[in-house]
């Protein structure tokens, strides 16, 4: 049997950037940065203040009664599939959901643990454990839509929600499904997981200047910024949205997924390299006309990255452009992958290339084209998307365009 190609027909978004695709663009047209001052918790206790936080006019009022991390893939599942018309349209037993996470229900957990430990109450709510665990987005996602296909929840760090979108993918080519809402949640904004990776030492902490923590490639970075949000695409077989009469914006082509066997923390080269081989299968270097790189702005990553991208592209990687939206949203944990395919997309779908804000002077590690500091006009017709999380975890999607259609 022939693989079934693989089209994308919805995408929601929500983000540092506010709610929805368009807010999502505008953004990133701008060069405008969604990191700020902390809001919805006490951060007095902490060093680090600052976060890509979901504005609260984003979200307020919608869907109470889950974690945070299962509301943001709830909107952000809606925006799609409202854009995808799926609702009766698809048989609910071939309608499956894959969201992937990298912490799941950190606001419930936080939460529990202060109340027991801190108020000392020795009682925590019966909910504790249906909101907070991995698949509650997932689970969530597939009772809203009375999807009764595959239906599960990678976690695997920052890679969670590309290898969601990797194994949907999968899927729909193996004839598994007909449609896939696949993406990527999480909301690590709380106290008790700031304060852990505050002991890592790799959080950028600029409490006066948030806008201009995140410096990814930038000689003078100081590490990741904590981020939050979902994104969620409609991934279908091609002959599935042909016979609904569906309109495509994309295509996912092509899927890497490895380990790097290693350290816990300290990121392959090789392994990185290894994943976007894979996700390249039969295209060519040259044909990629856009890099959407993990860019954490950590002294680790980046160059390892740079690196990674230059053993697999050769020359052609001081050709193509390579930016790090992160540098603007923040790092979402296991949801970066999927919020990062979908603002990518959209951008390019808009005509231009993302770029990577606050990029002053490049590393001498960090040599390639970044798009630094604004937005480039181009009409690409191919892009990956890199994850990279801890653990060893790799994940790159290759994804078409409207301009490669």
């Amino acid at each position: 049997m022939t693989p079934s190609r693989v089209a994308i027909t919805g995408l929601g978004i929500i983000s540092p950037f506010g709610r929805g695709r368009e807010a999502a663009c505008d953004a990133l047209r701008n060069a405008r940065s969604g990191v700020r001052r902390i809001e919805n918790i006490d951060t007095s206790e902490l060093n680090c203040r600052i976060g890509g936080e979901v504005p609260a006019e984003a979200h307020r009022g919608s869907f109470k009664g889950f974690d945070r991390f299962s509301r943001f893939a709830l909107i952000a599942a809606e925006e799609a599939a409202e854009q995808a018309n799926v609702r009766g349209s698809v048989d609910p037993s071939r309608f499956g959901v894959i969201i992937g996470t990298g912490l799941g229900g950190c606001e419930t957990l936080d939460a529990g643990f202060r109340r027991v430990y801190k108020d000392g109450q020795s009682r925590v709510p019966p909910t504790t454990i249906p909101w907070s665990m991995y698949n509650a987005a997932a689970s969530a996602v597939s009772a809203h839509f009375g999807a009764k296909g595959p239906a599960y929840t990678p976690v695997s760090a920052c890679a969670s929600s590309a290898h969601a979108i990797g194994q949907a993918f999968q899927s729909i080519r193996s004839g598994q499904a007909d449609v896939i809402l696949a993406g990527g949640a999480d909301a690590p904004l709380t106290f008790g997981i700031i304060l852990a990776w505050e002991s890592m030492r790799v959080l950028a902490i600029d409490n006066e200047h948030p806008e201009a923590a995140c410096r990814p490639f930038s000689a003078d970075r100081k590490g990741l910024v904590l981020a939050e949000g979902a994104a969620v695409l409609v991934l279908e077989s091609w002959e599935h949205a042909g016979k609904r009469g569906q309109a495509i914006l994309g295509e996912i082509v092509g899927f890497g997924i490895t380990s790097d066997a290693g350290h816990l923390t300290d990121p392959s080269a090789d392994g990185a390299a290894r994943a976007i081989r894979m996700a390249l299968g039969d295209l060519r270097p040259t044909d990629i006309g856009y890099i959407n790189a993990h860019g954490t702005a950590t002294r680790a990553n980046d160059a390892t990255e740079t690196a990674a991208i230059k053993s697999v592209f050769e020359e052609h990687a001081y050709r193509v452009p390579v930016s790090s939206t992160k540098s603007m949203h923040g790092h979402a944990m296991g949801a970066s992958g999927a919020i990062e395919i979908v603002s990518s997309l959209v951008a390019l779908n808009d005509g231009f290339v993302p770029p990577t804000i606050n990029l002053r002077t490049s590393d001498p590690a960090c040599d390639l084209d970044y798009v630094p500091n604004a937005p480039r006009d181009a009409g690409v017709p191919l892009f990956l998307s890199n994850s990279f999380g801890f653990g060893g975890m790799n994940g790159v999607v290759a994804v078409r365009t409207i301009h490669g259609l």
